[in-house]
């Protein structure tokens, strides 16, 4: 299964069998991240996979985690500007990596790697439990527990029908607690991308919103490389002062001519 089918069938997986994933898979896993290209390439970043059966490594992880897995991914970042945003983007590819290699995974928020850091000035953003799944972890058809794209897209023009599959993809995205903190002004061909306040509690919000966004343009990307959609990712001056209500603006997705 391609990174793009994955979008459309993958849903987070909570219950994992104790089975041992092959090595030749996961150093797949690994040479996947070091061969994709990140959201931002000037921020450094670092992974770490974490066997539970590993004593001495599963006691380096802190926080809560709300489901026992055989295996925990690890992201580590520079602490820069978008740095979690970035985050989010790389490990929504790895996670549809492993979902597409028969490999099921979640998302552990309030997970952490304790300790020393790979190297000075980096910060563990978050973990992501994985394994193999003792259920069905495809989602059906129209059971993605997600708003429709028309409560959250405001249109100006009409969207052309590769603009309405990348905001498939985006809608389709995981968020905290299934918020869904996107919105989108969508005109002919380009998508301007606002932030809206997440159902979450208020102290998380910082946390998890900017990371959120990183997971739903990492699908978009992904889609528009599948249906070979040229498009480029850019923060417009001039849209900044564009008002919607309760909203903030993030970023543009632009479709190249």
């Amino acid at each position: 299964m391609t990174l793009y089918e994955s979008i459309f069938a993958r849903k987070s997986v909570r219950s994992f069998r104790r089975d041992k994933i092959e090595e030749e898979m996961l150093k797949g896993l690994v040479d996947f991240y070091h061969e994709m290209e990140p959201l931002f390439p000037g921020i450094q970043t670092s992974i770490e996979i974490v066997e539970a059966e590993d004593k001495k490594a599963k006691s380096k992880l802190g926080g809560i985690r709300n489901v026992s897995a055989p295996y925990y991914l690890v992201i580590y970042t520079e602490d820069k500007e978008k740095a979690d945003m970035n985050a989010g983007y790389i490990m929504q590819q790895l996670s549809l990596y492993l979902f597409g290699k028969g490999i099921g995974s979640c998302f552990q928020g309030m997970g952490y790697r304790k300790g020393e850091m790979p190297a000075a000035g980096m910060r563990c953003i978050i973990l992501m439990a994985f394994g193999y799944p003792k259920v069905d972890m495809l989602r059906k058809s129209g059971d993605a527990k997600r708003l429709q794209i028309e409560e959250l897209c405001a249109c100006k023009e009409q969207p052309g029908r590769s603009l309405k599959e990348l905001l498939e993809a985006a809608r389709l995205a995981p968020s905290a607690m299934n918020g869904q903190p996107w919105r989108f002004v969508v005109y002919e061909n380009r998508i301007h991308v606002f932030s809206k306040c997440p159902v979450v509690p208020r102290k998380l919000r910082g946390k998890f919103n900017e990371f959120d966004f990183g997971v739903m343009l990492a699908n978009v990307m992904v889609a528009a490389e599948q249906l070979w959609i040229d498009i480029d990712l850019i923060k417009l001056d001039n849209i900044t002062h564009m008002e919607l209500s309760n909203n903030r603006y993030v970023i543009s997705i632009l479709m190249k001519e």
